[in-house]
């Protein structure tokens, strides 16, 4: 068969560039080299409740028009991310507010806050921040950084606060009001029935092919790289991988989920998110997926997140957007530009971290430009 279109990866940004090229009359083969649609944003339901099977998704966004759009495909509920950090014995809403601090250090205003807080800023003695250390001292003072801050992100980026760059948090989140909402945004929620059935309705009855990665398409060394012809190239897998690592490696980091199902257990922690701030604890938080949903199933599911240094063949996460990888990939990106006939996008393809309002926005940017709208 002969196709418009040949796009690389079935996650939110392939789903809906798909999409928007097949209402435009525009045919597309879509191939994935994992199992599933969706990528990171894979649902499945077990035991009655959606198991977000690559990490929380919570959706977000101020933009009016993407709210809209992804309301064609789900009905979303009025969920709220509230999530929760343990330090010790110790328990703190996030976002840092007036609820964290009453909690550390038995205050109620926002004044004493903003005393301590400043205080403790004055005392760090940082005035141009080197690290990632100084610059979190330099923000929000000793407490909050020693409980909430540093052995979360050690655990994350694998390094020592003072081994990472300043630029990694230009600013932390701190308010002086008793508001436990992560997001600012002004529409939030998680899709009735779980993400996957967002992808679904966006691909219809497109063609996919799932377990084949696109070096096999391209070799005809599986059984599903049949022979047929596209005209362009959607790719959303990892920039590097496509020009075979040709200037090195870009780094990413990387995750490892450890499911549980907990019968006869209704509600093992009380929240959908909860986060071990102190490095000796191996997880960065705890997942109990039916709390995203006000599941009231007998039984509850959780997933332990651990994260992980990457290396080739491994499951890419999160960019390390250093100056040496950025560096690294404008080499790659100027390379990509001379492709002939192949668009690259998505987290991996464009070598930047997007939340999915930002995803679908810059699906319909590309697909828009594509049909000359």
């Amino acid at each position: 068969m002969k196709f418009d279109w040949l796009i690389v990866g079935t996650g939110l940004f392939g789903a809906v560039f798909a999409h928007e090229m097949e209402k435009a009359g525009k045919t597309c083969l879509l191939i994935d080299k994992r199992k599933n649609i969706g990528g990171n944003i894979y649902t499945c339901e077990e035991k009655g409740i959606q198991v977000h099977k690559y990490g929380a998704h919570i959706f977000h966004t101020s933009n009016k028009y993407i709210w809209e759009y992804i309301n064609q495909f789900a009905e979303f509920n009025n969920y709220v991310n509230s999530p929760v950090a343990i330090w010790r014995n110790e328990l703190y809403n996030l976002p840092f507010n007036m609820n964290t601090f009453s909690r550390m250090w038995g205050i109620r205003t926002p004044k004493e806050a903003m005393e301590i807080i400043e205080r403790q800023r004055r005392d760090s003695t940082v005035e141009n921040p080197q690290n990632l250390e100084e610059q979190a001292l330099s923000l929000v003072g000793r407490d909050v950084y020693e409980k909430l801050v540093k052995g979360y992100t050690e655990k994350q980026w694998g390094r020592d606060c003072r081994e990472l760059p300043a630029f990694i948090i230009k600013r932390l989140p701190v308010r002086f009001t008793y508001d436990n909402n992560y997001f600012t945004d002004r529409y939030q929620g998680i899709p009735i029935g779980g993400y996957t059935r967002i992808v679904e309705k966006l691909l219809g009855k497109m063609q996919v092919r799932l377990g084949i990665s696109y070096q096999e398409f391209l070799a005809g060394n599986n059984e599903k790289a049949e022979p047929d012809e596209f005209e362009k190239v959607l790719y959303t897998g990892m920039i590097d991988e496509y020009f075979d690592y040709c200037l090195g490696e870009l780094q990413y980091r990387s995750l490892r989920f450890e499911e549980e199902i907990l019968e006869d257990c209704a509600n093992f922690q009380g929240n959908a998110v909860v986060n071990y701030t102190e490095r000796q604890v191996p997880y960065t938080r705890i997942i109990e997926h039916k709390h995203f949903e006000f599941g009231t199933q007998p039984d509850t599911i959780i997933t332990r997140e651990y994260p992980a240094g990457w290396k080739k063949g491994e499951e890419p996460y999160y960019p390390i957007n250093d100056e040496r990888n950025n560096r690294l990939y404008e080499q790659y990106r100027e390379l990509a530009a001379r492709e002939r006939n192949v668009l690259f996008g998505g987290r991996l393809g464009q070598y930047r971290y997007y939340d999915m309002d930002k995803v679908i926005e810059a699906a319909l940017a590309m697909a828009q430009e594509q049909l000359g709208l």
